[in-house]
C-alpha cells in the first residue's frame, strides 16, 4: 500500500507538466526532461536508494562504451570532473606526477572551474589566447606557448567546437605534457570520427541544465589508465579504498586525500536515459541552428549584423547553444541588445565567461597575464553572446520572432 501510494503520488506530479505560457519566451532550454526521464527518476525515488549505487555504475559503463573511453567515472558536476583530473596529475600514487608550481596552459576564454582547479592544486596557470573563429586554443598557439616549464594543458572544447585535436594530442605526447580535455560544452561532438574528450589523458563532461544532455547536476570524467582511474575513484569519495576491490580494505581504510564528489543514482538514472537519445537531441539542435541562420540571412533586414560560429574542419558538431558575434559596427550596441533581448524573453549568456582575465578574482589571486596577448578573447567578450538551441523543433512563428528580435539591433 505504501509503495502504491507513492507511485500514484508521483504519477500525479509527473503526468501533467505545467502548461506552456501562450506568451513568447525563448530560454536556453525548454522542457529539459521527457516523461521517460521522470519515470526513470521515479523508479529510483521509489526504491528509497537515491545515493550512488548500481545505476551510477550502469551509466558509467554505458558512457565509456559509447564514447570510446577505457574508463568513465560519474561525479556530481563537470566542475568536479575538472577538479579530480587536475588533482590526479599531482597525486603521489601517479607516476611522473607533476609538482606544485608547474605551469598549465589554459585559454583566457574559459569557465571559472576550468581555471580554479589548476590554482587549487598548486599549479601555475598561464593564460593563452584563442582562435577568433573556433573560440578554442589552436595548434599553432599551443606550439608557440609551450615552454620547458609547461607540464599540462587545460583545453576547452567550446560550445560543441574544438581545435585540431589530433595535432595537439601528438605534439603534447612527444613533449610529455598532460592534456585535460574540458568537454563540458561539447558532449557528442566528433573530430575525425572520434568523440571529443577521448583525445586527452582526461576528458571531462557536464550534465548541467541546458547542456547537450541534462541530469540537473552531474558530470563524467574519462581516462585511459587503470591507475588514474583508481586514483580518481579514491579522490571522488573521501580518499578511501572502498570501491577499489582491495582484499584488505576495512571499509573505512583511507589511502589517499579525497573529496566527496559522488553523484546520486537519481541523477545517473536521468543522465543515462537522456544519453541514450543524445544523437536524436543533437540532430534537433542542428536543425534549429540551421533554421535560425537561414531565416536571418534571408530576411530583408539582414545586413551582416552577425557572424556565425562555424565548426572546425573534420568536426561533426554537437551544438550547445547558438553563439553570435556582432559586427564591428554594432558591437557598441551589445549591452543595449542583450537588455532588449532579455526583456523580450530571449535568454542570453556570454561566451563562457568572456575573457576571464578581466574577472575580479584574477587580481585578488595575483594571476599574471599580458593583456595585449589576449586580443581574440577580448574581442569575443566585446562582440559575442549566445542564445539557446531547444531540443524540440522550432516552428515558423518562433523562428520569425527570434529573427525579428535579433535583427532589431540596428534600431537600438
Amino acid at each position: 500500500m505504501k509503495y502504491r501510494y507513492k507511485l500514484s503520488l508521483l504519477k500525479k506530479i509527473f503526468k501533467d507538466k505545467k502548461k506552456e505560457s501562450k506568451k513568447f519566451s525563448y530560454p536556453l532550454l525548454t522542457d529539459g526532461y521527457s516523461s521517460s526521464d521522470l519515470q526513470e527518476a521515479s523508479k529510483i525515488l521509489l526504491s528509497e536508494r537515491i545515493t550512488m549505487s548500481k545505476m551510477t555504475k550502469k551509466f558509467e559503463k554505458f558512457f565509456a562504451n559509447k564514447i570510446g573511453a577505457r574508463y568513465a567515472l560519474m561525479v556530481n558536476s563537470g566542475s568536479s570532473a575538472n577538479l579530480l583530473a587536475t588533482f590526479c596529475l599531482l597525486n603521489p600514487y601517479k607516476k611522473n606526477r607533476l609538482k606544485k608550481g608547474d605551469e598549465c596552459l589554459v585559454p583566457a576564454l574559459c569557465w571559472s572551474t576550468s581555471l580554479w582547479p589548476i590554482v587549487q592544486a598548486g599549479l601555475k596557470p598561464i593564460f593563452v589566447d584563442v582562435n577568433i573563429n573556433t573560440f578554442t586554443i589552436d595548434f599553432e598557439t599551443i606550439k608557440k606557448s609551450v615552454t620547458k616549464k609547461t607540464k599540462a594543458v587545460m583545453l576547452l572544447n567550446v560550445l560543441g567546437n574544438c581545435s585540431e585535436m589530433e595535432k595537439i594530442k601528438n605534439f603534447l605526447r612527444k613533449k610529455k605534457i598532460f592534456l585535460i580535455e574540458d568537454t563540458c560544452e561539447a558532449l557528442g561532438s566528433k573530430y575525425k570520427n572520434k568523440y571529443l574528450g577521448t583525445f586527452g589523458d582526461f576528458g571531462t563532461y557536464s550534465f548541467y541544465y541546458s547542456h547537450q544532455i541534462t541530469s540537473g547536476e552531474g558530470g563524467m570524467i574519462v581516462c585511459k589508465s587503470k591507475k588514474d582511474y583508481e586514483i580518481l575513484k579514491s579522490l571522488r569519495a573521501h580518499g578511501w579504498d572502498r570501491e577499489l576491490n582491495k582484499k584488505n580494505s576495512k571499509g573505512f581504510n583511507f589511502v589517499n586525500e579525497g573529496f566527496n564528489l559522488r553523484p546520486l543514482d537519481l541523477t545517473a538514472a536521468i543522465g543515462l536515459n537522456q544519453f541514450k537519445r543524445l544523437n536524436f537531441l543533437k540532430k534537433i539542435r542542428s536543425k534549429n541552428r540551421n533554421k535560425i541562420i537561414k531565416s536571418l540571412i534571408s530576411s530583408k533586414k539582414w545586413s551582416n549584423q552577425y557572424l556565425f560560429f562555424e565548426p572546425q574542419k573534420y568536426l561533426e558538431p554537437s551544438w550547445f547553444g547558438f553563439p553570435l558575434m556582432l559586427n564591428n559596427k554594432n558591437k557598441k550596441n551589445k549591452i543595449k541588445l542583450l537588455n532588449y533581448l532579455n526583456k523580450k524573453k530571449i535568454e542570453t549568456r556570454p561566451i563562457i565567461s568572456g575573457n576571464f582575465a578581466n574577472q575580479p578574482a584574477i587580481k585578488k589571486y595575483n594571476i599574471k597575464f599580458k593583456k595585449n596577448e589576449l586580443k581574440n578573447s577580448q574581442e569575443i567578450e566585446d562582440r559575442g553572446f549566445f542564445i539557446g538551441l531547444p531540443t524540440k523543433i522550432l516552428d515558423k512563428v518562433e523562428i520569425n520572432k527570434i529573427t525579428n528580435l535579433l535583427l532589431n539591433v540596428n534600431n537600438l
